[in-house]
């Protein structure tokens, strides 16, 4: 009967320690501070009469990496209208660049601004799936 009521009380405390355990390290997760932000870009230009994604990623103090949002971020656009992460420029723009601020939600000192050219030459006609096709076709006799 003792061994009985000993292992219920190993298995009470085995209970208030899992959840000791797991409350610190929820705790940890979130505690993390951003120390920088960057702006990383997927393109040289901005195409007019589009959405163009502006990546943010955020050096957390434990030296890793993590892509910030509007939730972490707010965005500024000195033509253009931001929705989400994504600058919308219009078609009938007529500037040779915008300036796009980004500034820590939780730390405004933390800020990068950067100036972004807009595409100026058109783009060409898409190839077929003919020309695709044959463009395979001879870069893979090129490598033969």
């Amino acid at each position: 009967m003792a061994y009985y009521f000993l292992l219920l009380e190993i298995k009470t405390l085995m209970r208030y320690f899992l959840l000791l355990f797991f409350t610190i390290s929820g705790h940890s997760l979130y505690a993390q501070k951003i120390d920088s932000i960057y702006i990383n870009l997927y393109t040289d230009s901005l195409k007019k009469g589009t959405f163009n994604y502006i990546n943010v990623d955020g050096l957390l103090s434990n030296g890793s990496y993590m892509p910030l949002d509007s939730s972490h971020i707010d965005f500024k656009a000195s033509a253009g209208k931001f929705e989400g992460n994504s600058l919308w420029v219009e078609p009938g723009f007529t500037g040779e660049k915008i300036s796009v601020s980004v500034t820590l939600k939780q730390d405004r000192t933390q800020q990068k601004a950067i100036d972004i050219y807009i595409k100026q030459k058109p783009d060409g006609p898409l190839k077929t799936v003919d020309e695709i096709m044959d463009d395979l076709k001879r870069n893979k006799k090129k490598k033969s």
